[in-house]
């Protein structure tokens, strides 16, 4: 069965927590899962299968990823592809849980910073055209630089 098949089903069952999903030295994170990553820890967002975003992160960023989304009260899953997909360790916050509180900051987050990454590789794209410093001094004047 296909990870994103995998995951699909446990957040059907979980759909609250985030499931980090252990595969070698890597832990990843899907969907919902990974803009909260993303916002929380400055992660890159990839796509997969088409339209599955998707995050990560090694091994050794485990503790640290732990204690943050412990001292913000999200709940989570950790699982071991190798295991079967087992679950090797669980917080849950029940009535506590900030997960959906955060996902909503976190898209909102993830929205604009993909926005002003397009409107960077545009003006990177046309830094040699016509018109590129106007279009610059116009930003700066904008945003006050």
């Amino acid at each position: 069965m296909k990870i994103t098949n995998v995951i699909k089903v446990m957040k059907q069952v979980n759909p609250e927590k985030i499931l980090l999903l252990k595969v070698g030295n890597f832990y990843y994170e899907y969907g919902r899962d990974s803009y909260i990553m993303a916002y929380k820890f400055g992660y890159k967002i990839k796509i997969i299968d088409g339209n599955i975003p998707f995050s990560g992160f090694p091994k050794e960023a485990l503790n640290k990823v732990i204690t943050k989304l412990e001292n913000n009260n999200i709940s989570y899953l950790i699982i071991n592809k190798s295991q079967n997909y087992e679950v090797i360790e669980e917080q849950d916050y029940k009535k506590e849980n900030n997960y959906l509180k955060c996902y909503e900051k976190a898209h909102k987050y993830i929205l604009k910073r993909n926005r002003i990454n397009n409107i960077y590789k545009k003006l990177m794209k046309d830094i040699n055209e016509e018109g590129i410093k106007e279009k610059i001094k116009q930003i700066e004047e904008i945003i006050n630089i």
